[in-house]
This record gives C-alpha cells, structure tokens and sequence, in this order.
C-alpha cells in the first residue's frame, strides 16, 4: 500500500485554497464587515446610547434624524430611533440565525437519511419534502402566527419548520452523489454501521454546500420574520423588531419618511451582506475551481 504523502498539506487552515478565493472575493468580505459592523452595533450600541428603547420624550415627538441626543430622531411617542432599531436588531438577527440552526439540522438530517437510505425511505421522505413545498410556505407561516402565540422563540420556530425543505434537498443530491464512492464502500467492507457512515463519513464531504444554504436561510429568515412582523403577526410591541417598526411606520410616510426609511434600510443591508456572504462561499467551496 503506497503511503499518503501529507507534506503537501497546508500548515494552517487559513492558507486552504477555499479560503483564499473566499478572501479574494470583495463582496463577500464587505458582506462580512457589515454583518460583523451590524452585530456589534446592535449588541453592544445600546449600551453607548443615552436613551434606552421605552424612554419617552414626549416634547420630542417626530423628531428628525439628528435631532440632540436623538441620533436617528424619534418616533409617534418620543421614543429613541436608534436605541430601538438596534434592539430590534438583536431580535431579528436572532430569529434569523436560531432559525438558519434549527432549519439547517431538520433538513440535513431528512437529506442524509434520504440520500444514503434510498429507496422507500428516500421516496417517503421526498414525498414529505414535496408536500411542504407544494404547500405557499408564507400562508402556512402566517396560519401558525395566527393560531400560535407570537414571541421570538415561537416565531423562530415557524420559520425554521418552512425553510428546511431546500436544505434537505440539497444534501440528499449531494448525499446520492457519494454513497456509491470508494470510502463509502470501503466503509460497508469494514463493518462500519449505516449511522457512522451517514454521519462520519457522508456528511462531512456535504458541508460545503450546507454552510452555503445556511448562510442564505439566515438572510432568508430575516426577511421572513419582517414579514409577517410588518403584517401583525410576528414579534408584538412593545418589544421592538425591524418588522414591526416598518408596520408602526406606515400611517407617517408623508410626516416623517425616515420611521420607515431607517429599518427598511438596515433589512437591506442585512439580507444583501448575507446574501454577498453566500455568494462568497458558494464560490469559495466549489471544488471545480481547483482545477482552474
């Protein structure tokens, strides 16, 4: 048996060949500073500011932008813009990453069983697949928000429940791809079972395209848990998220156009960094680029 030559190998994970063309790739690194930017904004920003989100000024009642203390003005009731936006923003980006979690394990698990078990289980499982999304994921979830109560934890949940579908997909064509190559089957020679074999062997060769789905469900969960806040049935006041700030905005478009502008903005930003992100990945761990 000829020995595996290691020497080749790079010394540190940083100087891997995905990692330089992710690097290389100048959307997805501003993706990365705007997201980095924005969660240390939103965590750590309240602190810095010197009203809180339920402080009430009413002598300042639709102040502008820019306004004293008020850095991004205030709202129908006096309250602070920018401490709120950045609180909303701790919920929103919250929900979007809890649910990117829980969706992202739902639809591996369903994608590996499905891809490596084949036949009826994979039919089975495909078929279940193939009902969520034949089913308008966005009037199921609005059907859940109604019947359920609405909080950060619960809507999170729904979320994650309509988005594991694509996941799943995914990973059951890449497990396919697999299950019939070489380790795979020296796997089968050794004894190994089915279970270490689906989650030692398969699955690590599939990440890849997991992170990727991953990290554009986060964008995706954003916009959704927006959504359904803009139409009353996500995160309730007074507890503050970009949604809900959008929904409490609408009635003052004419009178003052940045209640409105401010969060509607900061979504962009969010999901399009996100998005630049997944960008970035996706070409950064698309195999066929080494032999460019």
């Amino acid at each position: 048996m000829t020995a595996i030559d290691l020497s080749d190998r790079p010394n540190r994970w940083w100087r891997s060949r995905a990692v330089q063309r992710f690097m290389r790739h100048r959307l997805a690194l501003l993706g990365m500073v705007m997201i980095v930017a924005l969660t240390l904004a939103c965590f750590l920003g309240p602190y810095l500011l010197p009203y809180d989100s339920l402080y009430i000024d009413l002598r300042a009642r639709f102040a502008p932008p820019l306004t004293g203390q008020h850095y991004l003005g205030t709202d129908p009731l006096g309250r602070d813009i920018a401490a709120r936006l950045l609180e909303a923003g701790q919920i929103s980006l919250q929900v979007g990453f809890y649910a990117m979690i829980l969706s992202t394990l739902i639809g591996t698990l369903i994608g590996v069983i499905a891809g490596y078990r084949g036949g009826l289980v994979s039919a089975v499982l495909m078929r279940i697949v193939d009902a969520f999304l034949a089913f308008p994921s966005i009037f199921l979830m609005l059907a859940l928000a109604a019947l359920l109560k609405p909080s950060p934890v619960m809507i999170t949940v729904i979320i994650a429940i309509t988005s594991w579908m694509e996941v799943a997909r995914i990973v059951d064509a890449e497990v396919r791809s697999l299950r019939e190559r070489e380790f795979v089957l020296a796997g089968r020679m050794l004894g190994l079972s089915s279970t270490h074999i689906m989650f030692r062997e398969v699955l690590p060769n599939v990440l890849g395209p997991i992170i990727v789905a991953a990290t554009l469900t986060v964008a995706r969960a954003i916009l959704l848990e927006a959504y359904i806040s803009f139409l009353g049935y996500g995160i309730q006041p007074p507890l503050p998220s970009w949604g809900n700030m959008l929904n409490g905005a609408q009635q003052y478009l004419d009178k003052a156009p940045w209640l409105a502008i401010i969060p509607g903005l900061t979504i962009t930003i969010a999901v399009t960094s996100f998005n630049f992100i997944g960008d970035g990945l996706r070409d950064a761990l698309d195999v066929r680029n080494d032999q460019n």
